[in-house]
């Protein structure tokens, strides 16, 4: 064996070995790009915790764009209308492949339409945690947007004006990616408070003026319902739980961040209230609402893997009962344990649910992109209890079908649906049926939903059964669930 020892107490020839203190900083984005020797063909990832005000996935593949490279991969969990000027890379071969867990706005039309020559890949929440631990998906630099940043690259999500609290989802790509870059407009001094990610993950620190419009993170509804619709919807859903058995001491609850889902949870709470119930958690995307919920006292403690409003923010910034965790923790189905696994209920949307109970919650109508799962299937799959919630039509169409558009979530995963005119329940549960009927609730089969909601729609849905293959809709193990088709 090789000794840096002479002798006796004698150490010779070891010479110091720390690097200046902002040896990790460069000067932009385009210094970045060569500091990193990217190639033609590389895998870029980027997280989307500002949501529709992001500015950090286009600056970069403008300065990859402005080094010369062409052949990009996407690896983004998300895309937001925000991302539009992503088309124009597309259309100049800078950008040629892409893989997401939603994917919304001018994006989704250009890919929905055939603009990408390879299909994307449209994950789940864990999934992608899945791809990227178990080396499915490797990335080549993953450029994570940081509220805040030290010379040496520790980043925190709750200091700088673009603070948005948890970073959920980039944390698997800062442990995996081959590089890491923090990107931030608040460098601090050295260390910086709250730490998530930690400097031994990042390779490379670089400033803009400005990561994006913090505002962005507010898109979408955060607040619940006051549609009648909805609040009707609302109170049947909380029955249905009421009515599982499950809303008692410790319970446990995620639900999406629409206004009808937040209506339900309202509805949840007034019956805890009434009751003295406290719950274990609420999980997922949180918001004020949440927030509210955890400040009565009914729930012990908020599990976030991502703020979507800035009175999250400052919870998760002040509250020890408001707990971060990473996108592989929330939803991997492959990792040792995964929060979704020890819900009680959760409530979600749908776009479309057909005769299975299979969902849709990627595709609109007429077959353009119009989301994707997210932790849509997670949530289902993990649960005690899923309860899918949606009106029987919209926008004339009908959203009980034959068969869905996208298979997003399969109907096995799926044990209850409710709607404005009734609620049916999965044939396999039948122990539900029964306790429903019992509590004065009725349900109905799922086939009498479909004819009303037929007989209600103005217009049918369109089907792409041929043509190329635009997207590939993946379950969260990697499987293929269903494919889209360019309209």
């Amino acid at each position: 064996m090789r000794s840096n020892i002479d002798g006796p107490g004698k150490i010779g020839h070891i010479a110091k070995t720390n690097r200046a203190a902002d040896a990790k900083l460069l000067p932009d984005l385009d210094a970045a790009i060569r500091a990193l020797g990217l190639r033609d063909g590389a895998f870029l990832s980027f997280h989307h915790r500002l949501r529709n005000g992001d500015a950090v996935m286009l600056a970069v593949i403008d300065a990859a764009a402005r080094a010369g490279l062409r052949g990009l991969h996407i690896a983004a969990s998300s895309i937001f209308p925000v991302h539009a000027p992503l088309v124009r890379h597309i259309e100049t071969g800078v950008v040629t492949g892409l893989c997401t867990n939603f994917l919304s706005g001018p994006v989704a039309q250009a890919v929905s339409t055939g603009a990408l020559a390879q299909p994307v890949t449209l994950r789940t929440h864990g999934g992608r945690a899945r791809a990227i631990r178990g080396g499915e998906l490797q990335i080549d630099a993953a450029f994570v947007a940081a509220p805040a940043a030290d010379p040496a690259g520790n980043i925190s999500g709750t200091e700088g004006p673009c603070a948005f609290g948890v970073l959920g989802y980039p944390q698997c790509d800062a442990l995996f990616a081959r590089k890491v870059v923090a990107v931030t407009d608040t460098l601090v001094a050295y260390p910086a408070p709250r730490i998530q990610i930690a400097q031994d993950h990042v390779d490379f620190v670089v400033t803009l003026p400005r990561l994006g419009d913090i505002t962005g993170i507010l898109s979408g509804t955060t607040r619940p319902s006051d549609k009648p619709e909805d609040l009707a919807i609302a109170r049947t859903a909380a029955a249905v739980i009421d009515a599982s058995g499950l809303l008692v001491d410790g319970f446990s609850l995620q639900n999406g961040a629409g206004g009808a889902s937040l209506a339900t949870a309202a509805e949840i709470g007034h019956r805890m209230t009434a009751r003295g119930i406290t719950g274990s958690f609420a999980s997922g995307g949180i918001t004020g609402f949440h927030v509210d919920m955890l400040e009565a006292g009914l729930f012990r403690s908020l599990l976030n893997v991502q703020c979507f409003d800035l009175r999250a923010v400052e919870s998760f910034r002040c509250d020890p009962r408001h707990q971060g965790m990473s996108a592989s923790a929330y939803a991997n189905p492959r990792d040792r344990g995964a929060v979704v696994d020890r819900l009680d209920a959760v409530v979600l949307g749908a776009a479309e649910v057909d005769l299975d109970f299979n969902v849709n919650v990627t595709t609109r109508a007429d077959g353009v992109i119009i989301g994707g799962s997210g932790g849509h299937a997670d949530t289902a799959a993990g649960a005690k209890l899923t309860v899918v919630t949606t009106r029987l039509t919209a926008a004339g169409y009908p959203k009980l079908v034959d068969r869905v558009g996208t298979l997003t979530t399969p109907g096995t995963t799926v044990d209850v649906v409710v709607t404005d005119a009734g609620i049916a329940v999965n044939p396999a549960r039948d122990d539900l049926a029964d306790r429903f009927r019992a509590a004065g609730l009725s349900p109905v089969p799922v086939a009498d939903l479909h004819r009303l909601a037929q007989a209600r729609a103005e217009r049918l849905p369109r089907r792409a059964t041929t043509g190329r293959i635009v997207a590939l809709s993946e379950y969260r193990d990697g499987t293929v669930t269903d494919v889209v088709r360019q309209v």
